[in-house]
């Protein structure tokens, strides 16, 4: 509801930030984060959802956190699932090869040959807000991303890399379920975890 005269003078805004509303532009974002055919792959609703953050329009158009949270989950299993199958270094190499002192063997097995690289601060470090944000920028998604920050002047203080790292997440979750959890994976390995380096 508005008042029909302002009781309050109207203020110089110095908050102006535009947003994309071209559903070309979207396109071509999907495009480069899913691949040739990435703008077929979810419906115009849920393209527009997932680059949607909730400080836009106050979260009356919808907004991604949703996606996101289910997004997050499967790049943190495709994270560590990497993490896994990643080739070993020669430091831990060379400590399974150390003779112990007493003759005992320890026990081997080729599962679980991967598992001193999954801890939780390889993992932080892999899916960190700043990496993911860097590859969001690579896509070029902050310019279609809908959001609105504190201070227009200085998106950094307004937490442009949290919101970037936020988008992909909600890309991944909108793919999962509207095209299932392979093609979500998929596009995890190949668009996500391969040019982070996993």
């Amino acid at each position: 509801m508005v008042a029909p005269v302002r009781s309050r003078p109207r203020l110089k805004n110095d908050n102006d930030f535009r947003v994309n509303e071209d559903p070309r532009e979207l396109d071509k974002a999907y495009r480069r984060i899913l691949g040739d055919q990435g703008d077929k792959v979810l419906t115009e609703e849920v393209k527009w959802l997932a680059v949607t953050h909730k400080s836009f329009d106050q979260g009356r158009r919808g907004f991604n956190d949703r996606l996101a949270f289910l997004g997050k989950r499967i790049v943190d299993l495709q994270t560590s699932l990497a993490l896994l199958n990643a080739p070993k270094s020669r430091q831990q190499a060379e400590a399974h090869r150390a003779e112990d002192p007493h003759g005992r063997t320890p026990f081997r097995h080729a599962a679980l040959e991967g598992l001193e690289g999954l801890t939780p601060f390889a993992k932080a470090q892999a899916t960190d807000k700043r990496r993911m944000a860097q590859l969001a920028e690579q896509y070029r998604l902050g310019r279609v991303m809908r959001w609105k920050p504190r201070k227009a002047d200085n998106l950094q203080t307004s937490g442009v890399e949290t919101v970037l790292a936020h988008t992909v997440y909600s890309i991944v979750g909108a793919v999962a379920l509207q095209k299932g959890g392979e093609v979500a994976n998929n596009v995890v390995r190949q668009r996500i975890l391969r040019p982070l380096g996993l």
